[in-house]
Formats: C-alpha cells, sequence, structure tokens
C-alpha cells in the first residue's frame, strides 16, 4: 500500500512541476493553466502521450475544484527543496 501512495505522490509532484511545452502558454506550469483554456483543450481533443494524459488530469483537478492539492508544492514546500520527504 505505502508504494501504491508513494506513486501517487510522486505523480503528483511530476503534474506539478510539468510546463507547458508549446502555444500561447508556453513555460507556463500545467497546473496554472487558466481553466477556460484547460476547457477548450478538452473541447479540442488532448494531445497523445504524457502530455495528454497530464492535460486531461489537470482538466479534472480544475473543473472539480481540486486545485487546493498543489499548494504545498507551490509555497516553498517543494520537494525538491525539502528532501524528498
Amino acid at each position: 500500500m505505502s508504494e501504491e501512495i508513494g506513486y501517487n505522490h510522486e505523480a503528483l509532484r511530476e503534474l506539478a512541476e510539468m510546463r507547458m511545452p508549446y502555444g500561447r502558454y508556453s513555460g507556463r506550469l500545467l497546473v496554472e493553466l487558466p481553466e477556460p483554456y484547460v476547457v477548450w483543450l478538452s473541447r479540442q481533443g488532448f494531445p497523445a502521450g504524457k502530455l495528454g494524459d497530464m492535460l486531461r488530469a489537470v482538466y479534472e483537478i480544475k473543473v472539480n475544484g481540486l486545485e487546493y492539492l498543489f499548494r504545498p508544492l507551490r509555497n516553498g514546500s517543494d520537494f525538491r527543496h525539502s528532501g524528498g520527504r
């Protein structure tokens, strides 16, 4: 069970650190993309692969009001600075 939690924790951290690689919001963290843009992307169809999966997750997080999940990672508690725990 602890491995599953660790995996989810790592996936959340990776999502929090991923940046949009192209387009109008190139360089912006995926979790900081404006909700209307993410909704528009969902209507257009997310790209294939890992980026599409991550954008799909951001969409679900935003439309369900779960953005608070990323606050600890944005407020200086990022694992890169705290030793990973």
